[in-house]
């Protein structure tokens, strides 16, 4: 499946090729959801979500290392690791492979590098900042590390409106995966010493850290920890519906990977809710049934769009063919 995907997107560079299948590999092992819906992208167009894919999450786990021989050297390593961007867009790079296969995608799809540049921005930030005072804080976070994902993908993606229309549904859809994921993962991440849910929410439930910690540690349920995540499962919720529009703004044979995706991304708050909101001690589940259902509706859609859309033009805003990489932007300074 690898080879006529690349084969599709026109990549014949063996250590290209390589490089994208590592990529792929990462999707498919540690992001699942997002993986299964890429599945019903064109094959063409899935080795770019996995690079963007892949770059995010080999960045996400310099910062979330737990080795005891990383300490002191993840900020070196994220040094490290936007240098070999910046050098992959000029020439090429042939440093990590995530980061090649990153810098073909962003040249073939025009992606705008300030995207990248904010993204690892946020990520430097996870190495010194670990809670939020309010939302609007969390929000300039989630901007870099979440926003700007949906802003990459809408390039690869393509739409029927002009692009500055879709992005910030685009943003927002980004936001809500992320936060729905501070939602599920609250415990681990307090175990790293992180809290990313605000603490004014916390507050307002007569939460804080302390208390999150106790209650981590003895394995005990509090009401007003549950009233807490009970909130921001509703703040999320109204997130989805902010990026909900941006669906129908997409080219056709796109719609059903990204309703796929926020429809299964939507399923792990319905999960959290069903669990009582116990994500604090553990990780709400979506049951493999429930996916599966989900990504053969899916498929259905996906076949039903090819159908309609066979023979007709491609709206004017879907993504140059991979075969005709696009000029990279202008380099800026690192930041």
């Amino acid at each position: 499946m690898t080879r006529r995907e690349l084969d599709a997107a026109g990549i014949t560079d063996p250590v290209l090729r390589a490089a994208y299948h590592l990529c792929r590999e990462l999707n498919a092992t540690h992001g699942k959801t997002y993986f299964l819906a890429t599945r019903l992208l064109p094959a063409e167009r899935r080795p770019a979500v996995h690079a963007l894919y892949g770059f995010a999450r080999w960045a996400d786990d310099i910062v979330d290392s737990t080795d005891p021989a990383d300490d002191g050297l993840r900020g070196a390593r994220l040094t490290s690791l936007q240098r070999q961007l910046e050098e992959g867009w000029q020439q090429g790079g042939d440093g990590e492979p995530v980061v090649a296969a990153l810098a073909d995608t962003a040249r073939r799809y025009a992606i705008d590098h300030r995207h990248f540049r904010d993204f690892m921005t946020a990520m430097r930030s996870d190495l010194v900042v670990t809670d939020y005072p309010s939302y609007a804080d969390l929000l300039g976070y989630v901007h870099g590390s979440a926003a700007v994902i949906g802003l990459q993908m809408l390039p690869v993606l393509g739409t029927v409106v002009p692009r500055e229309e879709a992005e910030p549904h685009a943003a927002a859809l980004g936001i809500a995966f992320q936060l729905t994921n501070f939602l599920r993962d609250v415990g681990e991440d307090l175990d790293r010493g992180r809290v990313y849910l605000p603490a004014d929410l916390l507050a307002a439930h007569g939460v804080d850290r302390e208390l999150l910690r106790r209650c981590r540690e003895a394995g005990r349920q509090d009401r007003r920890v549950r009233s807490a995540l009970r909130e921001f499962e509703a703040l999320t919720r109204r997130v989805y519906r902010e990026a909900q529009p941006g669906l129908a703004m997409l080219d056709p044979v796109s719609r059903p990977c990204i309703r796929t995706a926020y429809t299964l991304y939507g399923n792990i708050l319905d999960a959290v809710a069903r669990d009582g909101h116990a994500a604090l001690h553990r990780r709400a589940v979506v049951p493999r049934r429930r996916r599966a259902t989900v990504a053969t509706g899916g498929l259905v859609r996906v076949v039903a769009a090819r159908l309609r859309h066979r023979g007709r033009p491609r709206p004017v805003h879907t993504p140059p063919r991979s075969t005709a990489p696009a000029a990279p932007a202008a380099s800026e300074e690192v930041m």
